[in-house]
């Protein structure tokens, strides 16, 4: 699949959610956007990205999992001029829902990040480390407490903040790009 072609037919934030989410949808994904806080330390990261990033999301506005992950990807955007995120209708889309398979079922969100030419960097997804600890834990008895956050909502910020910037490093430290760009 040509992921670059691919990124350009997806929708913004906005768009997405205008045209997948009832009304219901997207009030729920307006409540937790406004959750969302990113310390002054996260929006600095955020701004000093210098390598485009291209970030293709697999969702589905009704999916709960998306409403407490996606906003975060806005705000990342919003923060961050090098971050360029579309979306994907799980349902709509069911080529990417087909490569980006997890655990073997189209799950969602599912998060592919592309370099500026359209290179596959890596792939994220459905829950991050936090969630799945929180999960676990309603299965397991006490899970191991990260230390990292006060609250799970901080905790999952952070998990796909420290996502973005792996990315944002190999993008950075990679050899092809430092010539493309000469540094």
């Amino acid at each position: 699949m040509d992921y670059a072609a691919r990124f350009e037919t997806g929708f913004t934030y906005a768009e997405f959610l205008s045209r997948y989410g009832s009304e219901t949808d997207r009030v729920r994904w307006a409540e937790f956007h406004r959750q969302v806080r990113l310390t002054d330390e996260q929006r600095a990261l955020l701004r000093s990205f210098v390598r485009e990033m291209k970030v293709l999301v697999l969702a589905g506005a009704w999916c709960g999992d998306c409403v407490n992950q996606c906003p975060i990807f806005d705000h990342f955007s919003a923060e961050g001029d090098r971050i360029r995120i579309r979306f994907f209708d799980r349902d709509d889309a069911s080529d990417l829902a087909e490569v980006l398979q997890t655990c073997g079922a189209p799950r969602v969100p599912a998060v592919m990040f592309l370099s500026e030419d359209g290179y596959v960097c890596g792939r994220a997804g459905d829950r991050t480390l936090s969630k799945y600890r929180q999960l676990a834990s309603t299965l397991t008895g006490a899970a191991c407490s990260t230390g990292v956050a006060d609250s799970l909502t901080d905790a999952v910020v952070q998990d796909w903040l420290n996502e973005f910037e792996r990315i944002q490093w190999m993008l950075r430290t990679s050899g092809r790009l430092r010539k493309l760009h000469g540094d």
